[in-house]
């Protein structure tokens, strides 16, 4: 089984689903193309699949965890079940170690899920996510969307134009 990597981690906003900013609403959450056919890709040949998302929105006081909750829940619900989800809630001024670009959230998905940082993928949309995962020993795949920085697909190790391209990648 060592053919496939022990984990793929995803970003949430921009990566799996649309980009709402501080979405606090489980309606307006849907899917980015391809998500739901890489994430049964996955699953069917055992590779684990986490979630690592930044959600400055609760420490700026404008979502509440609840309403986060409720958000990756739906995503749950359209895409999961997920292995694990690791949340940062805090204010970008706060200094944490989990908010990406910093290795905290990465890491610690990997240890919920059993999974070897060298043999596990980070897939997201912008430079935090590479960043954190370069940090965290584990291989980034950037996937660009409009709000990507040119700069930053320039420097990113890994990318890929789509969710179909980084599965191939991965696999």
């Amino acid at each position: 089984m060592d053919q496939y990597p022990d984990a793929v981690l995803f970003d949430r906003d921009g990566t799996l689903i649309r980009d709402v900013p501080y979405n606090g609403d489980p309606d307006k959450v849907e899917p980015m193309p391809g998500a739901r056919e890489v994430l049964r890709a996955l699953r069917a040949r055992g590779v684990r699949t986490g979630v690592v998302t930044n959600q400055s929105g609760i420490g700026r006081g404008l979502l509440t965890p609840a309403q986060v909750e409720a958000v990756n829940a739906r995503v749950d619900e359209l895409l999961g079940p997920f292995g694990t989800w690791r949340i940062c809630p805090h204010h970008p001024d706060d200094g944490c170690g989990c908010r990406k670009p910093a290795p905290g959230m990465v890491l610690d998905a990997c240890a919920r899920l059993g999974a070897r940082p060298g043999r596990t993928y980070l897939i997201g949309d912008i430079e935090a996510d590479v960043a954190a995962g370069l940090a965290a020993g584990v291989t980034p795949i950037l996937v660009p969307t409009p709000v990507t920085l040119p700069d930053e697909v320039d420097r990113a190790p890994h990318t890929a134009p789509d969710l179909r391209a980084a599965l191939a990648m991965v696999l």
